[in-house]
């Protein structure tokens, strides 16, 4: 069975036709829908327009001679005509439209009180969608004052020569704007990447001198890691930028550029008024680039709008700039987040560096934020280390506190540490530590029986361990063993056959300088 097909839209054009087939051959309702494909309800209510309005035959009167009077005729609003008939300024209607709070009904009561025998508020907004779809447009889009800011990147590039090299570069425009005021910024950077993105978002929220409440942006890789309309995963430097800001992104959707058509418009009027002027300049540096945007930018912003007769700058003056929240006493510094695993040595590998964290978190995964000049480490949203970043790639940094223990007490050791623990105890166990790791190539490789030494404090009086000390160097017994026997054996408490040995500058380090010192 063929489909039927859909009835098309009645024009005025055709309400003449039913008018003439209905009163002039006389044929049926259904006869004037076959013949003009028309559906029979709709001719029905045309005819019952028609007869409403007083037209019963053919030819039609006088007061229908052309389109506009007989639609006028047929679809004439119901009512008291008005008295007075001085329209509003339409221009600043759509102006105080976009102050917080202000609505096309209290603007209509207003109207209504200036002019009492003025339109209803039905015509009122017919008038008004008629005048916005007349304007430019600035107005088919209405913002509220502070609501938001629109980024995206321009598609043309300027080059900029390296005059070292002279290899050239494509500099890309990163252009924000203001909703309501329409008041535009752009900047220039040699690439979309996330720090050159972020950068520009700053810089404009600086140019305009506060924060609005949202940012409406394309989903560009560097910024928006999943590209979801109702849950967008944004990258967490670029969330952290918001929250810095007290501000929320809105990603638009892919390829649909009415999300953001503010800024659409705003990329083809920087194209046209700012980078088509500079297209026979040459620029070596971005610093140049940059100061010639900013002239053309600034007589941008201060040449009036068609259709609105203010400038950008007088309308963000004049509506914009007190609805923006401030901005924080310095700018967002820019940080990139990773994600690393601990070791087993509580150290995490950032850039091939190692930074130490607390030992507990062995194993586990740390959010890492990295800056130019910190590295911070996150775990369960709790900052459990903080290091300044080393420029160099390589080496370890440690804090001994993420140790345990027992790797504290060898980190700290030095002869110069050992010597000075032993000289608390005597001159004479000072020295024979001294000897300990002056005997051996390596002074760490005394440290164990340095160690040893000092732990005998804690089971024998400091007297006894100081004599037993000075009987070893007496019988030159240079070990943890002789001393700990002498101890048990009672020995310490016989006077020995030498004097105890004195400490001479003859005592040195492997670097020529005294140990005990």
């Amino acid at each position: 069975m063929p489909r039927r097909k859909q009835a098309r839209r009645t024009t005025v054009k055709d309400l003449r036709s039913i008018l003439r087939l209905t009163h002039e051959q006389g044929l049926s309702v259904r006869a004037v829908s076959e013949r003009l494909k028309i559906s029979k309800t709709s001719v029905s209510t045309y005819l019952l327009r028609a007869r409403e309005a007083g037209i019963s035959d053919w030819p039609l009167p006088l007061g229908c001679d052309n389109d506009a009077s007989l639609e006028r005729l047929l679809f004439r609003r119901v009512g008291r005509p008005p008295q007075d008939l001085d329209e509003p300024d339409w221009a600043m209607i759509s102006r105080e439209l976009k102050r917080k709070g202000v609505t096309l009904t209290l603007l209509w009561q207003e109207y209504r009180a200036a002019h009492p025998d003025g339109y209803g508020y039905t015509w009122f907004c017919d008038r008004f969608g008629a005048f916005q779809r007349q304007a430019s447009a600035t107005f088919r889009n209405r913002h509220e004052a502070g609501a938001v800011m629109q980024t995206d990147y321009a598609g043309h590039t300027v080059p900029v020569v390296d005059p070292d090299t002279g290899v050239i570069c494509q500099a890309q425009i990163f252009v924000a704007v203001l909703g309501a005021s329409s008041f535009t910024f752009a900047h220039a950077s040699f690439s979309q990447k996330l720090p050159d993105w972020i950068e520009g978002q700053c810089r404009a929220l600086t140019f305009f001198g506060g924060v609005t409440k949202a940012i409406v942006c394309d989903n560009l890789k560097a910024g928006v890691a999943k590209a979801l309309w109702f849950e967008p995963t944004l990258n967490q430097t670029f969330a952290a930028m918001a929250e810095y800001y007290d501000t929320t992104i809105l990603p638009t959707r892919s390829r649909k550029p009415r999300d953001k058509g503010k800024v659409e418009g705003a990329v083809l009027i920087v194209e046209r008024w700012v980078l088509a002027r500079l297209r026979n300049r040459r620029f070596f540096s971005l610093g140049d680039l940059n100061a010639a945007i900013a002239v053309l930018l600034e007589d941008l912003n201060n040449r009036p709008m068609r259709h609105v007769g203010k400038s950008r700058r007088e309308l963000f003056e004049e509506i914009e700039r007190t609805a923006l929240s401030p901005l924080p006493p310095v700018p967002f510094e820019y940080a990139e987040w990773k994600s690393a695993k601990v070791h087993p040595d509580y150290h995490v590998e950032i850039d091939r560096t190692f930074y130490s964290v607390p030992h507990a978190l062995i194993g586990r995964r740390v959010d890492v934020r990295l800056t130019h000049r910190v590295v911070e480490l996150f775990h369960d949203h709790k900052r459990v280390a903080s290091h300044v970043r080393r420029s160099q790639r390589c080496g370890h940094v440690t804090v001994n506190e993420h140790m345990p223990k027992a790797h504290q007490r060898y980190a700290n050791t030095t002869p110069a540490n050992l010597i000075r623990q032993a000289a608390g105890i005597g001159a004479n166990t000072a020295i024979l530590v001294e000897r300990m790791m002056r005997d051996r190539p390596h002074p760490e490789q005394g440290y164990r029986s340095a160690f040893g030494i000092l732990s005998l404090a804690r089971r024998y009086e400091r007297d006894r361990l100081e004599a037993a000390c000075a009987r070893a160097l007496a019988i030159n017994a240079i070990t943890y063993s002789s001393v700990n026997a002498i101890l048990k054996s009672g020995l310490d408490r016989v006077p020995p056959a030498a004097e105890p040995v004195k400490p001479t500058p003859s005592h040195t380090n492997i670097r020529g300088g005294s140990y005990y010192q």
